[in-house]
């Protein structure tokens, strides 16, 4: 579930806010162990979503760095190419 938890620092363009409630979904997602909470849970999961997204949005506005920005499709492109490697048969 979590390995869809991408890096969203120092990347150009930065990290969008979709791209950070997606990544705080998935958080709250393993954490609870839910995919879907129940209906009687619905609210309190939007709401641990919700802070979650809030806190990693001050995270990433508060980090600084003096790296270059990477680009996306160049870590991209690094990722698929471990995958082959990794899933080679």
């Amino acid at each position: 579930m979590c390995r869809n938890i991408r890096t969203l620092h120092n990347f150009e363009p930065p990290a969008s806010d979709d791209e950070v409630r997606a990544a705080a979904r998935q958080y709250v997602r393993k954490i609870s162990g839910s995919q879907r909470p129940s209906h009687a849970n619905h609210d309190a999961f939007e709401r641990a979503v919700d802070e979650v997204t809030a806190a990693s949005a001050r995270l990433l506005d508060s980090l600084v760095t003096v790296a270059p920005p990477k680009d996306r499709e160049v870590e991209a492109a690094k990722a698929r190419a471990r995958a082959a490697q990794r899933f080679a048969a």
